[in-house]
């Protein structure tokens, strides 16, 4: 197949045969990419996820660029129609509703069915709800796990989060307003009143908020503002509290192990004390256990 496409009347930079998957804004509409409208305006067609909500935004851009339809309840045979295109040589956008295609949104099967095709698939990055709020949760540790849309049901909730009880990542997940007061009392009762969090509501539109504190203090600040459990959420919840003085009481223990086996008990006390800045009576009492 050749890598370009022959020139076409009404897109007068057509773009190479490929699977263009374009992230639309997420709320605020200046937030689309110079690239992203340089896309949809040179390719053939735009599978839009809601092809109503998505021409409003092409409208708005002057973007006359055909679109149909590929949501959740047609992905399969809509990856189907799209691979037929590309084999003819064209060139087809894949946008959702709003952010990025394919991340909780539909576009996975698509972009399985163009790769396993043999066709390109090219990303074409810009808004993201999962990216908007990590940059403003202040997460220092660097692991983080997305994990979509909560659980539905509050025991397969509960279950989801007590797996988290421990977890040295941080964790992003998304929730509607109909369960926000139901997810944050469940943060409370299974990771506890301190476990820090950050609510992102309605990033990017006109009524953002970014509300950061434990859980006890964001569930009580949720509960007495109605304002602030509509629109759409991103939460992050922050990993578990190092344990650093077991963490620490590990190491000496390794240590002391080390000298109990060539010195006296008590200079293998004290040099683990050294070592490691411990106490050296509570060095002492263990070496004793460790020599017993």
């Amino acid at each position: 197949m050749s890598n370009s496409a022959a020139a076409h009347p009404d897109h007068p930079k057509v773009k190479s045969p490929a699977l263009y998957v374009v992230a639309t804004p997420i709320g605020n509409l200046g937030d689309i990419t110079l690239r992203a409208l340089d896309v949809l305006r040179g390719v053939h067609a735009i599978a839009a996820e809601d092809t109503r909500h998505s021409r409003a935004l092409l409208d708005h851009f002057g973007i006359p660029t055909r679109i149909f339809a590929v949501h959740e309840h047609n992905e399969r045979a809509g990856a189907e129609g799209i691979v037929k295109l590309l084999d003819q040589g064209q060139a087809i956008a894949l946008i959702t509703d709003a952010g990025t295609p394919a991340v909780s949104d539909p576009g996975a099967k698509v972009v399985n069915a163009v790769r396993a095709a043999g066709h390109v698939v090219v990303p074409i990055p810009g808004a993201s709800a999962l990216t908007a709020a990590l940059s403003v949760a202040g997460i220092e540790t660097g692991a983080v796990s997305f994990a979509g849309f909560l659980p539905v049901k509050g025991g397969q909730r509960r279950d989801w989060l007590a797996a988290l009880k421990d977890a040295q990542a941080a964790t992003v997940c998304y929730e509607s307003p109909h369960r926000i007061l139901e997810s944050l009392a469940d943060i409370h009762a299974v990771l506890g009143p301190d476990r820090r969090l950050v609510i992102c509501r309605e990033l990017t539109k006109r009524f953002e908020t970014v509300l950061a504190g434990s859980a006890a203090e964001l569930l009580e600040r949720v509960r007495a503002d109605e304002d602030q459990q509509r629109g759409e959420f991103v939460l992050v919840i922050y990993a578990a509290p190092r344990n650093d003085d077991a963490a620490d009481l590990i190491e000496a223990q390794r240590v002391l192990g080390i000298l109990v086996a060539e010195l006296p008990t008590k200079q293998a006390a004290a040099l683990a004390a050294e070592i490691t800045g411990r106490k050296k009576n509570e060095l002492y009492d263990l070496a004793l256990k460790l020599k017993s």
